[in-house]
C-alpha cells in the first residue's frame, strides 16, 4: 500500500524521525501565539479604558485659599513683597496682606490676632519673647536676612565717610553745621525715626549708646520718607536700610566700611540688624511653610540680591 505523502502538509513530508516532545511544543506555540493585528486591537482597546477611566475618575480638589496677614516693619517690607510673589507662584492658593505699621506695633497686632506674621526688623527682647508670668514662649521668630543700616546724606553733599563719634556727635547736636567737618557752613538736618521703629531701636543702640538724639531732629514714618527728605534737602542726614537706597542720596562709609551685601555678610559694617518673621507659639502649617520658604535657597537667592543671608542668623 503506497501513502498518499500529497495530502498532507508541507512540513510533514519531510521523512525525519520526530524529536520526542517537538510535536507538542509546537502545538503550544501556535495555540498561544497572537497575530499582530490582534495584538494592535488588543492595545488600543486598553488606552481606550485607560482613557474612560480616566474621564470617569473625580477631579481632584482645589485647595482651599489662605490668606496670610503680616504686619510690622516698614524697612522689610520691599523684600517681604518679593518673598511672597515668589511663594504664590509656586502654591497659587495662598494670598499676602501687607501693613506697615513698624516693629513693634506689628507685633502688637500679631498678639492681638490681627495678623499672621509680624516683620521686625530688630533683636527681640526677652520680655517679648516670651510671657514672663508663666515662663513660656510666647512668640517664635526666624531671621531671614541681615541689613545694614546707612548713613545716608543728600547727593550734592561731598561728604562720604564719618566715624561712629562723629555720627554720634551730629546726632547729639554736638556738631551742628558740615563747616565741622570739613563741609560748607550749611547747617545740619538730623532725620530720624519714630518711636517704634525697629531701625530707630537698633540705630540708638549701636551709634547712640544711651545718649539721647537732638529734640530737634526731624522725625520721619518710614525708610523711604527719610531717603525722601534727604534726596531733597541738601543739609539733612539720616539713617535707613540699604534696601531703601536710591536716587538724590549718598551712602556714607561708617568707620571707613561701606554698607554692603558683602560688608554685611562679613560682618565689618559695624551696623547690622537682622530682619525677622515672628510669628505666635505655635504656628498654622502655612505659616510655617513661608517662614521655611524664606529661609531655603530660592528664598535666600531673593534676600541676597540686596541683603546679606540668614545663614549666621539662628532659627528657634
Amino acid at each position: 500500500m503506497v501513502a498518499k505523502w500529497n495530502s498532507l502538509p508541507e512540513a510533514v513530508k519531510t521523512p525525519q524521525s520526530p524529536v520526542p516532545g517537538s510535536e507538542a511544543v509546537s502545538q503550544l506555540q501556535r495555540e498561544i501565539s497572537i497575530p499582530g493585528s490582534l495584538k494592535t486591537r488588543i492595545a488600543i482597546a486598553l488606552a481606550l479604558l485607560v482613557l474612560i477611566a480616566t474621564a470617569c475618575a473625580e477631579p481632584p480638589t482645589p485647595h482651599a485659599p489662605v490668606l496670610l496677614r503680616l504686619s510690622g516693619s516698614t524697612s522689610m517690607q520691599l523684600l517681604l513683597r518679593d518673598l511672597a510673589a515668589a511663594y504664590s507662584e509656586r502654591h497659587n492658593y495662598v494670598t499676602f496682606e501687607f501693613s506697615a505699621v513698624g516693629s513693634t506695633a506689628g507685633m502688637e497686632v500679631l498678639r492681638r490676632g490681627n495678623a499672621d506674621l509680624a516683620l521686625v526688623s530688630r533683636e527681640l527682647q526677652p520680655e517679648e519673647e516670651y510671657d514672663l508670668s508663666t515662663g513660656k514662649r510666647a512668640l517664635a521668630y526666624t531671621v531671614i536676612a541681615q541689613d545694614g543700616i546707612a548713613l545716608v546724606v543728600n547727593e550734592n553733599n561731598p561728604l562720604r565717610k564719618l566715624t561712629l563719634y562723629q555720627i554720634r556727635n551730629i546726632f547729639g547736636g554736638q556738631i551742628t553745621t558740615w563747616e565741622e567737618l570739613g563741609g560748607s557752613p550749611e547747617d545740619i538736618v538730623v532725620v530720624s525715626r519714630e518711636d517704634g521703629s525697629g531701625t530707630r531701636a537698633v540705630f540708638e543702640e549701636l551709634v547712640m549708646h544711651g545718649h539721647r538724639v537732638t529734640p530737634m531732629a526731624l522725625v520721619m514714618p518710614s525708610s523711604e520718607a527719610v531717603r525722601d527728605y534727604v534726596a531733597a534737602h541738601s543739609g539733612a542726614i539720616g539713617y535707613l536700610s540699604i534696601g531703601c537706597l536710591g536716587s538724590g542720596i549718598a551712602a556714607l562709609a561708617v568707620d571707613n566700611v561701606r554698607p554692603e551685601r558683602q560688608t554685611i555678610e562679613e560682618g565689618t559694617y559695624p551696623l547690622i540688624r537682622p530682619f525677622l518673621l515672628v510669628s505666635r507659639a505655635e504656628p498654622g502649617p502655612e505659616i510655617t511653610n513661608f517662614m521655611q520658604f524664606a529661609r531655603s535657597p530660592a528664598g535666600q537667592a531673593i534676600v541676597r540680591r540686596t541683603y546679606g543671608g540668614a545663614s549666621s542668623g539662628l532659627h528657634r
